[in-house]
């Protein structure tokens, strides 16, 4: 496998504060500034929903396959991410992301495990590597 991967997106503005994104494989989807800030527009995907929901689905995507590997096996898996915006050093940052992962598994004495999985998976994310957002996890594990 290799070590090195590029991934292509395009923006393009459309009016006002929205545009569409876009990849050449994938359905397109419209973008636009957040309804907190002058002009935004609710009801539309923001860079800020994006970043919170690329943290997340890497966690997903990460837990799933350590949780793949190591055989656990699950019966669901969902997580609810909340960004936190704020003036921090006089500029807007996401500074933190809470993830509050619910996950499900067969048999009671799967919880322990898949507790730990969960917090190799945020350690191993390569979003939240990459970003220097403090990321908050708080999982639920229960036997389903």
């Amino acid at each position: 496998m290799e070590n090195i991967f590029y991934y292509d997106t395009n923006v393009k503005w459309e009016e006002g504060r929205k545009g569409t994104l876009s990849e050449p494989t994938m359905p397109s989807i419209t973008v636009a500034t957040p309804p907190e800030f002058p002009k935004g527009i609710p009801n539309i995907w923001s860079p800020e929903h994006l970043f919170v929901a690329s943290v997340n689905v890497c966690l997903m995507t990460t837990f799933l396959a350590i949780a793949e590997n190591s055989k656990l096996e699950l019966i669901s898996f969902s997580c609810a991410g909340k960004g936190k915006l704020e003036k921090a050093d006089n500029k807007f940052m996401i500074t933190e992301i809470e993830l509050k992962p619910e996950i499900y598994v067969k048999e009671e004495k799967d919880i322990e495990r898949a507790e730990r999985i969960i917090v190799k998976a945020e350690e191993n994310c390569l979003i939240s590597n990459s970003v220097k957002t403090k990321i908050i996890l708080t999982p639920d594990i229960k036997k389903g």
